[in-house]
């Protein structure tokens, strides 16, 4: 199978990633509980991991990276645990369900919203983001790339403008980490929500949060931590505050070696790797009567994203056609993204995304031009 579907998971890990997971289920015990080696060994790669989150991200202190299970979960971290009634929230119709839905639900709480239109092609208002801010606006929360129409957002620029007006600045980081430089000092990140199954490379079922020096979020979940255990309440000190229960310390020491395998390849030189397919496909697709690309292509650093439609054809009967006759895996329809379909007039057609890693070939890519190109001509 042509695997393009990388911005949903990277299917494709580097084997190192494999054999640390395997070799953790056949050694390793729960973390801060029990001085046995098993427990040790545990706590020892879940810190080493913390370690190099932070030093990807550019964080003041490891201990400002709490575990979670994805990037929705860090959300709704972030969302619920700041923000409280009366209190104004600014988003982008960018968001994926993941932000959009806690939002929502704080909405019926008494939180009040807005959401930042965007051009045709899909990149967020700054300025309507600027003017919309009140007396009681809280936090701006956005995303760092769409993972519909891949347009890369510049959050430096937000971050700035948020820390002037003396708000709290969160970004989704699903699509970008470990893709794209972030250093949530220089950029004014103070809340950095990330998964590991897509662009770390490392297992489903991890993830992170990062909460700025000075900020203290409720926590979603309290319970067992290792620690004080003869108190009523859950720790307050990070990252213990935000993590109770037992860590996924498997998939945890597959991060561990993922974030190896990114410092030893090097972010620059993966992202280089996976525009050039994302271009090579474009370039190929672009010009094709009938088909009908979506995004900003004017900017050079994007995510490695191609979405298209072909004339009114159905998406899922487009992605279906991909799968049966060309053995290619793409993702059709909504793609969590409501607001960014009802922007861009896809609701009922849905889209078909392309979406690629650094493991797709030149050829793999070449294999789906032509596929869209035979598509385009059976719907003409």
């Amino acid at each position: 199978m042509i695997y393009m579907d990388n911005a949903a998971t990277t299917m494709h890990k580097p084997q190192e990633v494999i054999d640390a997971v395997v070799n953790a289920m056949n050694s390793m015990g729960n973390a801060g509980r029990g001085a046995s080696e098993a427990a040790l060994s545990a706590s020892r790669v879940i810190y080493d991991t913390r370690d190099r989150l932070a030093e990807l991200f550019g964080a003041e202190d490891a201990r400002r990276i709490a575990f979670t299970s994805n990037s929705t979960e860090s959300l709704n971290i972030a969302i619920k645990g700041s923000l409280n009634p009366g209190d104004h929230v600014i988003t982008t119709v960018l968001e994926h369900n993941s932000v959009l839905r806690p939002l929502y639900e704080m909405e019926k709480n008494g939180v009040e919203l807005s959401i930042i239109r965007c051009d045709e092609k899909g990149m967020p208002d700054i300025s309507q983001m600027e003017a919309s801010i009140k007396e009681n606006t809280k936090m701006i929360i956005c995303t760092n790339g769409s993972n519909l129409t891949g347009n890369y957002v510049d959050v430096s620029v937000i971050g700035k403008m948020a820390h002037a007006h003396g708000l709290m600045f969160a970004v989704d980081a699903s699509q970008t980490a470990g893709v794209f430089p972030i250093n949530v000092q220089k950029m004014n990140i103070d809340i950095l929500c990330f998964t590991g199954h897509k662009g770390l490379l490392a297992p489903q079922g991890t993830g992170g949060i990062y909460v700025k020096e000075g900020i203290e979020l409720r926590p979603l979940k309290t319970g067992g931590s290792g620690i004080q255990t003869y108190s009523k309440e859950h720790p307050v000190q990070m990252p213990t505050a935000l993590e109770a229960g037992t860590l996924n310390g498997h998939g945890i020491a597959g991060l561990h070696a993922a974030l190896g395998y990114l410092k030893k390849e090097g972010i620059d030189n993966i992202r280089r790797k996976e525009q050039e397919l994302m271009w090579r496909f474009y370039n190929g697709v672009k010009d094709i009567p009938g088909v009908k690309i979506y995004g900003d292509y004017s900017q050079k650093e994007r995510c490695a994203i191609v979405t298209l439609n072909i004339g009114d054809y159905d998406s899922s009967e487009v992605s279906d056609e991909l799968l049966m006759e060309y053995d290619i895996s793409t993702r059709p329809g909504a793609h969590c993204a409501p607001l960014m379909h009802e922007a861009l007039g896809t609701v009922e057609q849905g889209a078909v995304r392309f979406s690629f890693s650094h493991y797709n070939t030149d050829e793999e890519v070449d294999t789906a031009i032509r596929a869209i190109r035979e598509l385009a001509v059976e719907e003409a």
